[in-house]
């Protein structure tokens, strides 16, 4: 038989499309009029058996067959790889029907006709026939004999010993209570208990055990550790990290409230159904309460690319790939996290394995249409709110609209003028550069108006004639100013022998009718005609420079020339009418010592300098009153708006799901209005089909495909409505996959071993009617402590890790659970456990991440320099959940030791055992400080080898043990003694 590649040609050349490519293809049913009638024929044969591998994208066998035209070489060779009793093709579902060979005989002898510019749809999609999508129904506990009735404490104990003993399998016994002891506080709180906690844990067990356990559980369960420990786990699955990722990597400051809020909810055991709405619409269901804004901090956790969002923006190709991501990374977070299903898969097509459609997909977008990453206020009442929010979006109208008009203006000005503009845009960047010295010069005090008056004036000490004064301007960075900084819009100089120039007064230069053209920081000399001598000079601003939402009057340097051009003014008196005495940079003094800001090319400031005045004398003559009026208007409501802003209170700041922030460069808030979001054919965003309505994948009966909405719903109206679709009680996949995430956690395996991913290409579970059991219970009674209560009493749980060859020969994955599985510690317990023993702990919980890094070159794209930090630091001593986590370049300490990657969703952590992490755990700069300060903690004690066991392992050392660590420590010392200690597997393991 020849091979199917020989068979087709397609004459549509070809091109790679990335993984983004597809945009919306046109459905079959728009073209089917103009298609003619033997291709609409084949058209369903087509999509339903052959184009989910003969497509554009996978090209199965070399073969395309979702666009034409089709040219065919060998038409009879064709029928025969899908005739006969066992053909070739379909690959997948059922054989073709002799009706439907016919069809495509029919469409071949036509010549394959193939309408231009269709793209046919795969119809093949997966049914619901699959465990995770079959309806929740909760089974009794197996019958099981009555020899093992008292070895089973609850039902999860009669379901795992009914199919261990299916699998001629047989419990291990009880592991002993030190060792039940730590492992349960690990278990719960992430930490090593202390010496005294685990003696009145075993001393309480040597009478009454089965109490003193439970009782244990309750307390630890209790403990504000136990959220610390059990966020840890969220956050993995999360993705949660404090800063950006992709290329720059910058600093996200503010995402701490939304790991502070998983904390809480933890430890508040707040119901599961709404921890889940909360954090998809927690704004829009609770508006009144700040966790409602803060836990949408889970929509923005993951990470975004800066560069694409606010250099680029969604007027270019580019950035409408980025915002398409985004929302990619919203959906899939969203549906990964609560659902352990991969949706993402069906972004280019169809999903292979599940029953979710590129439709459902591209609706699920819908969604977050409206929604984008950004600082976001929280923990104000609504109502001051919606009016920081009305104000904000006003703020930004009007100035959009100052802009639209500046942009009319110079379109009507004379074509000078984009000339002009595009020459000062290049001399700003060298006219700008200055030389100048530590003192900067005179700065009056800040005032509100622009029209509050400002005076400075110089006492000469005696009357003197003068033939000019000279103003000498400032430069500062501040908000960008630079050269010209705080020189005064309109002033007047003056000159009198009175000092409160009541009487005398001498005009030596009026500019109070109209703006002052830009000085930058040339000299500007303004000459005096007369022979009047007199004492003082004053310089009075009648209308202030602006700062940054404020006004100032600042002068570098006020020169009195003579007729031989000796400056008089040099170390005189000078007073003012309020000043900044901020020495060096800002004093009166400043003004008449003789240093000032040079330009570095005077040149260039000089051009600079005659072409602001020049193009503010074109656009003086091209503006007509009323725009002129109309610039006035946008000033003055910018004014008034932002003073109306300032105002009212700020509230804290939460990275969370925005719609409504300040513009950041290109990055703008969509205000609300969901943008429109379209069907992608094979994901390319160049491929735009039809728009797309909200809705989710219908995984269970009952469940629309589309979301009922009002026609003038709101944007979080699309969010509640698909908060409410996670937590809804037929919802098969969101109730069984937080259940078994906790079971994952407990044993180091789940029920099903990929927490990740429910669907066909995941695992089975290995106890179905447990999980069911277990998920019915969560979802009635919607308490995770409940849940963990139930695990960690059982007498699963409670068993010895020791190995039996016999059965694992059987299970050697002890997938059936016929023993506890010994695990390492994480890399953040591990951290923590070593300040722990250390006795550097620190407890404080919540607020802004510690750094154990360097942060340098922040400005641009931050550096994360670890090997600089100092592992001293107190700051850095919290616990491990409270560190600062950047995603460009992770923890090395703790990344070589599993840590969670932060820009991924980890559902189950990789647990290797590596040359390197045995170098780490020696060698590493934190390790040898927490050895150093473990031996000041023990070596004053009686017995420090014993109180060092106590500490590290909950235990007594054994005569052996002792001799060899005393004589360990007589010769190298005891912080190196305590390095071993730190070192051993019992340190670093849990039994």
């Amino acid at each position: 038989m020849k091979s199917a590649a020989l068979i087709f040609k397609t004459q549509t050349p070809v091109f790679f499309l990335a993984c983004l490519a597809g945009t919306i293809c046109f459905s079959f049913s728009q073209a089917k009029d103009a298609a003619p009638p033997t291709f609409a024929a084949a058209q369903a044969i087509l999509e339903k058996n052959c184009i989910s591998c003969h497509n554009y994208g996978e090209k199965k066998g070399e073969l395309v067959l979702d666009r034409g035209p089709i040219k065919l070489d060998d038409p009879d060779e064709l029928i025969k790889l899908v005739s006969g009793s066992d053909p070739e093709m379909p690959k997948k579902g059922t054989h073709l029907k002799a009706s439907q060979i016919a069809i495509l005989k029919k469409w071949i002898d036509a010549g394959t006709p193939f309408p231009d510019g269709l793209v046919l749809t795969d119809s093949h999609a997966a049914d619901r026939d699959w465990w995770s999508l079959h309806p929740l129904a909760k089974s009794k506990a197996p019958d099981i004999a009555a020899e093992d009735e008292a070895w089973c404490r609850n039902d999860i104990d009669r379901f795992i010993i009914a199919k261990l003993r299916e699998k001629k399998l047989s419990p291990s016994p009880e592991a002993d209570a030190r060792t039940l002891g730590r492992r349960l506080y690990y278990d719960l709180t992430g930490l090593p208990p202390t010496p005294d906690q685990m003696q009145k844990f075993l001393q309480a067990s040597a009478t009454h055990p089965n109490s003193a356990f439970e009782k244990l559980v309750d307390e630890l369960l209790d403990s504000q550790r136990y959220g610390e420990h059990w966020a840890r786990h969220w956050l993995d699955v999360v993705r949660y990290g404090d800063t950006h990722g992709y290329d720059k990597d910058k600093l996200r400051l503010n995402a701490w409230p939304y790991r502070d809020y998983v904390i809480r909810s933890f430890n508040d055991d707040k119901p599961y159904a709404r921890f889940v709405e909360e954090q998809i619409a927690g704004d829009v269901l609770w508006p009144g309460n700040p966790d409602g804004v803060i836990a949408t901090g889970f929509i923005a956790a993951g990470p975004w690319d800066y560069i694409a969002h606010v250099e680029v923006g969604e007027g270019k190709v580019d950035g409408r790939i980025a915002k398409n991501m985004d929302r990619d990374d919203m959906v899939t977070a969203t549906f990964n996290t609560f659902m352990s299903i991969t949706i993402q898969c069906a972004r280019c097509h169809d999903h292979k394995f599940d029953p979710v459609s590129m439709e459902d997909y591209y609706r699920t977008q819908a969604v977050f249409a409206a929604v984008d990453r950004a600082n976001r206020v929280y923990g104000l009442d609504p109502a001051i709110q919606n009016q920081r929010e009305s104000l904000s979006a006003k703020l930004s109208t009007l100035k959009s609209e100052q802009i639209a008009l500046g942009k009319k203006i110079s379109q009507l000005a004379n074509p000078k003028l984009g000339k002009i503009e595009t020459r000062l845009k290049e001399l700003k960047a060298i006219g700008q550069r200055t030389v100048k010295a530590p003192e900067y010069g005179f700065h009056s005090q800040i005032a509100k108006s622009p029209d509050a008056e400002k005076w400075v004036q110089i006492d000469l000490g005696t009357a003197v004639s003068l033939k000019a004064i000279e103003l000498i301007g400032c430069h500062d960075e501040y908000a960008g100013i630079g050269a010209g900084f705080g020189f005064p819009k309109r002033f007047r100089i003056e000159a009198s022998n009175d000092p409160d120039f009541k009487t005398g007064v001498q005009k030596i230069a009026d500019k109070s009718e109209s703006d002052y053209p830009f000085p930058g920081v040339l000299p500007q000399s303004f000459p005096i005609a007369g022979k009047e001598k007199a004492r003082y000079i004053r310089v009075t601003a009648t209308r202030l420079a602006e700062r940054k939402n404020d006004y100032i009057f600042a002068l570098a340097e006020l020169r009195t020339l003579d007729s031989t051009g000796e400056n008089l003014a040099l170390g005189k008196t000078v007073t003012s009418l309020g000043s900044i005495q901020a020495a060096p940079r800002w004093r009166r003094s400043n003004l008449v010592d003789d240093k000032f800001p040079h330009p570095e090319n005077e040149a260039a400031m000089k051009e600079l300098t005659s072409l602001e005045n020049e193009r503010r004398q074109i656009l003086k003559t091209v503006i007509k009153p009323a725009v002129q009026k109309k610039r006035t208007e946008f000033a003055a409501s910018i004014k008034k708006t932002e003073i109306q802003l300032k105002a009212l209170p700020e509230g804290k700041l939460v990275y969370a799901a925005a719609a409504a922030f300040k513009p950041q460069g290109q990055f703008k808030a969509t205000k609300g209005t969901p943008r429109p979001i379209y069907f992608l054919t094979r994901g390319d965003i160049r491929s735009v089909g039809p728009e797309m309505t909200p809705g989710a994948p219908p995984l269970w009966n009952d469940s629309p495909s589309e979301f009922k909405l009002a026609i003038n719903h709101t944007e979080g109206d699309r969010r509640a409505t698909l908060a409410r679709y996670l937590t809804h009680k037929k919802n098969p996949l969101t109730w069984r996959s937080i259940v078994n995430r906790t079971w994952l956690y407990h044993f180091g395996r789940g029920i099903v071993d990929s927490p990740g991913d429910f669907g066909r290409m995941g695992a089975a579970p290995s106890h179905l009617d447990l999980l069911d059991w277990l998920t019915i219970e969560f979802r009635d009674k919607q308490s995770l402590k409940a849940l963990h209560r139930q695990i960690v009493t059982s007498s699963t749980w409670r068993q010895a890790s020791a190995n039996d060859s016999a059965k694992a020969a059987i299970d050697s994955d002890n997938q059936f659970y016929w023993r506890s599985q010994r695990h390492k510690l994480t890399a953040e317990e591990l951290r923590d456990a070593a300040l722990a023993v250390s006795g550097l702990l620190n407890m404080k919980m919540g607020g802004p991440g510690f750094q154990d890094f360097v942060l340098e070159k922040n400005q641009h794209s931050p550096h994360y320099e670890y090997q600089k930090y100092d592992p001293e630091n107190p700051a850095s001593h919290r616990r491990s959940i409270y560190r600062f986590i950047p995603r460009s370049r992770t923890q090395p300490f703790l990344t070589t030791l599993d840590c969670a990657d932060p820009s991924q969703s980890v559902a189950k952590r990789d647990e290797t055992t590596t040359a390197l992490q045995a170098l780490t755990l020696l060698n590493n700069p934190f390790m040898g400080t927490m050895s150093k300060h473990f031996a000041k903690r023990i070596e004053k004690q009686t017995d420090p080898i014993t109180t060092a066991f106590q500490l590290a392992m909950n235990r007594t050392p054994s005569a052996n043990e002792k001799s060899t660590l005393q004589k360990y420590a007589t010769q190298h010392g005891w912080a190196n003694t305590c390095r071993l200690i730190l070192n051993l597997n019992e340190f670093t393991y849990v039994d």
